[in-house]
């Protein structure tokens, strides 16, 4: 896709915690909430463990991230950005590092878990919808 909106940068930069949804082997759906960031243009989470989300993309890297904008008083839809996307999963010894910079924005301290390698997820944003200025 691209550059992404820089009302949409500005929303992930505030801290949204992110739904991302990623597909069973059996074809269900499995949702975890998860702290997202920016690397760049790309949209990065960090995780130490492999579990089944990160199992599931590996196997199929079609998601879904949604994630709230603050609501705002009298707005009858709250503004929402809803991310298709394809994942990528990258095993990293920077995980840490990532996660640590995502504690800072989401906790205010650093990350409490010991160092150590994990992944690195970028996401590579196919479709923008819900309701907001990121929706073209």
């Amino acid at each position: 896709m691209g550059t992404l909106p820089k009302e949409l940068v500005d929303l992930i930069e505030t801290g949204p915690l992110a739904h991302l949804t990623t597909l069973n082997a059996d074809g269900s759906p499995q949702v975890s909430i998860i702290w997202i960031g920016l690397d760049g243009d790309d949209v990065v989470s960090g995780h130490l463990p492999r579990n089944v989300k990160i199992r599931n993309m590996e196997r199929d890297p079609r998601v879904v991230l949604s994630f709230e904008a603050p609501r705002r008083p009298g707005v009858f839809l709250a503004e929402h950005a809803v991310l298709r996307a394809l994942a990528t999963v990258d095993p990293s010894d920077q995980a840490w590092d990532l996660l640590n910079r995502l504690s800072l924005v989401y906790v205010g301290s650093p990350f409490p878990a010991p160092r150590a390698s994990g992944y690195i997820v970028r996401y590579q944003v196919q479709r923008i919808g819900g309701v907001g200025p990121w929706v073209p």
